[in-house]
């Protein structure tokens, strides 16, 4: 069964809505209430979430496009297209047993109690022995610590674990890592340096759209203009330097 999910009114006077981000793709398989997608609008984003659960068939566009209010957001595929309905045997034809009894219908087969015949249980596996060269923990280096996004970059560069750097703050900062360079053995790098990064393309869509479309209008209405006043105070400084 397909399921049109439609953007619905997320606003008094609202016409369209901008996809800022998809959260599915085209043949994931989503739960109910599950976010598919953030949508913006002049006053706020708002999450998008599924009604029904299933797997996701088409969805509206890409992030940066505007949809209309009221039009399909993503076609999703629910279970009830597998669910056929299977044909039902209304014969109540009786048939005799062996014992002369007759053979119950499906009606009566389920008010019949069955009788559970108890298998002896297996008995467990033994656990498998582990070695203590096999059992030791390594030391993970995912721990979570605080530290600045400018931090974390500059580590990055660095090829530096934050989970190794020590700190006596609540969050590692740049002078934490200049200590665990020293302490190493390394140089200390100038902050902010590192290796080189490739370009990376971000689409100009939701609220950096906004701020750009903010600075264009202040540009083409505002007018620029530069204002330069200069004094000869060489007079002055002959005053003050004889008093």
């Amino acid at each position: 069964m397909r399921y049109e999910f439609k953007l619905p009114d997320i606003g008094e006077g609202i016409a369209e809505a901008e996809i800022v981000a998809w959260h599915v793709k085209v043949g994931d398989t989503i739960a109910e209430d599950q976010q598919i997608a953030d949508m913006m609008t002049d006053k706020a984003t708002v999450e998008m979430e599924s009604p029904v659960a299933g797997k996701v068939l088409e969805l509206a566009g890409e992030v940066g496009d505007q949809i209309p209010i009221g039009s399909v957001l993503a076609v999703i595929e629910t279970e009830g297209a597998d669910r056929a309905a299977e044909p039902v045997d209304d014969s109540r034809e009786e048939r005799p047993l062996a014992d002369g009894a007759v053979e119950p219908t499906p009606e009566q087969a389920h008010e019949i109690p069955l009788v559970a015949i108890e298998e002896p249980e297996p008995a467990p596996a033994p656990a498998p022995r582990v070695e203590p060269e096999v059992a030791k923990k390594e030391p993970s280096s995912n721990v979570h610590v605080l530290a600045s996004p400018a931090v974390r970059a500059r580590a990055r560069d660095l090829g530096i674990d934050l989970s190794q750097v020590k700190t006596t703050s609540d969050r590692i900062r740049h002078s934490d890592l200049d200590a665990y360079l020293l302490y190493n053995g390394g140089s200390v790098s100038t902050r902010g340096a590192g290796a080189p990064r490739k370009d990376e393309t971000i689409k100009v869509v939701g609220l950096r759209r906004k701020i750009a479309e903010n600075m264009q209008e202040a540009k083409r209405r505002i007018p620029h203009f530069t204002l330069v006043e200069e004094f000869d105070v060489t007079a002055l400084e002959e005053t003050r330097a004889m008093s």
